[in-house]
């Protein structure tokens, strides 16, 4: 494609009235896979909507495939595919025929529209059961007709709302895969929002995340866990005592029973979680460096945010008593 960033804002605003729900977004989405994370509110669907020039912004500058977003949205929206995560397929019409039409809604000649859902039926798993009635499907078979129709007309990005909702292991599987092979393979880039962070670190190379309008964090996934590097050590007989001496050393550590995790400051840390143990007479079972997941990471940046939780469900379910604050200068950089 040529294009270095596939989405870019600068000081994009969103407002209602008095409610910010884009606050000042500065985005620098590049080619390949992004997930997008965030809880209930975070804004998610209101960035969706401003990218695709469905709504105005307040204030700020955007560009998508290098359209703008103020002026471009019918251009920018035939080259999205965009698989939402609300129900929007006709139950009475046979799948064949509702992705053709979601091509012919996109400009497409009726034929070419026919040909390509033939395709991209196939392509997602559904050639035996094209000419079913879509009120027939399963949950999973629905999923992947959402994908076709926003595959029809071979969009360069594809927008994919919770695409794995409600799916059953074996359809969850061939939906990731699916969409893996559309960036590797396809040459197309994905922008994935979930809830599910397996979900997105399988198939998303980086990530944003945000958080009450906000952005807090974007970049590589593995470039955003090796801010804070951890070391995980399994304890017997005195992890407590451990864990406090550690502490007043100045580290810090995240320990769930007998597994304390702590953050790497130099090569001198290994040294010195042995010489705590030593003087607080707890055995070292295990000691190795740990190898970090998205879970992990979010839960790092919700701390740095003050947010006490210790789970990414404990968040992104609803918790209306968080407080909002800024995020830290290091973790708003692009990597």
């Amino acid at each position: 494609m040529g294009i270095k960033n596939v989405v870019e804002t600068i000081e994009l605003v969103k407002s209602y009235g008095k409610h910010i729900a884009l606050d000042s977004i500065n985005l620098k989405i590049k080619q390949g896979a992004t997930g997008l994370l965030g809880p209930n509110g975070a804004g998610k669907s209101t960035l969706f909507k401003t990218l695709l020039g469905l709504i105005s912004t307040t204030s700020g500058e955007g560009k998508v495939l290098d359209y703008n977003i103020k002026v471009d949205g019918p251009k920018i929206r035939s080259k999205i595919g965009y698989m939402p995560e609300y129900d929007c397929l006709n139950p009475d019409l046979e799948a064949i025929h509702q992705v053709a039409y979601s091509g012919e809604l996109l400009g497409m000649n009726p034929s070419i529209a026919m040909q390509r859902a033939h395709e991209v039926l196939e392509y997602v798993g559904l050639k035996d059961q094209r000419y079913r009635n879509i009120e027939t499907y399963s949950t999973g078979m629905k999923q992947s007709a959402k994908l076709a129709c926003g595959l029809i007309h071979d969009p360069e990005l594809l927008i994919a709302d919770e695409p794995t909702n409600g799916l059953d292991t074996e359809h969850r599987d061939f939906m990731l895969n699916t969409l893996s092979q559309i960036v590797r393979q396809g040459g197309r880039s994905l922008i994935m929002a979930s809830h599910l962070m397996n979900d997105v670190e399988q198939v998303c190379e980086r990530i944003v995340m945000l958080h009450k309008g906000k952005l807090i964090a974007q970049g590589r996934i593995e470039d955003l866990k090796a801010i804070e590097r951890e070391i995980e050590v399994h304890a017997w007989g005195g992890a407590s005592r451990l864990e406090e001496m550690l502490v007043d050393g100045g580290y810090k550590v995240r320990r769930t029973g007998r597994v304390l995790r702590v953050v790497h400051i130099d090569d001198s840390t290994y040294d010195q979680i042995i010489s705590a143990a030593s003087k607080s007479n707890c055995q070292i079972r295990r000691m190795q460096d740990h190898e970090a997941s998205l879970e992990d990471l979010f839960i790092r940046i919700m701390e740095k945010l003050g947010y006490g939780i210790k789970s990414s469900d404990e968040l992104l379910d609803s918790n209306p008593n968080l407080k909002n604050v800024d995020a830290p200068p290091e973790l708003k950089g692009v990597k």
